[in-house]
């Protein structure tokens, strides 16, 4: 592993450096550089269909129920 500075003139670039940080490509060292937090549903979002949900959520029920 190599250790390199830059000096970011414009602020667009914290954005694309972001990506390689999120797929943990590179890591960010600078105290300044404040990784953006993103809600796991957001990322989710989407993922299954609301029939898929649907039946899952059925499934946990009877789950559930089994428990009593």
């Amino acid at each position: 592993m190599e250790t390199i500075t830059n000096k970011i003139n414009d602020s667009n670039i914290l954005k694309l450096i972001q990506k390689p940080e999120d797929l943990s490509l590179v890591q960010v060292v600078s105290p300044t550089f404040k990784k953006k937090s993103v809600k796991l549903s957001s990322l989710l979002a989407g993922s299954i269909s609301s029939e898929q949900a649907d039946t899952i959520k059925k499934e946990l029920k009877q789950i559930r129920n089994l428990w009593d």
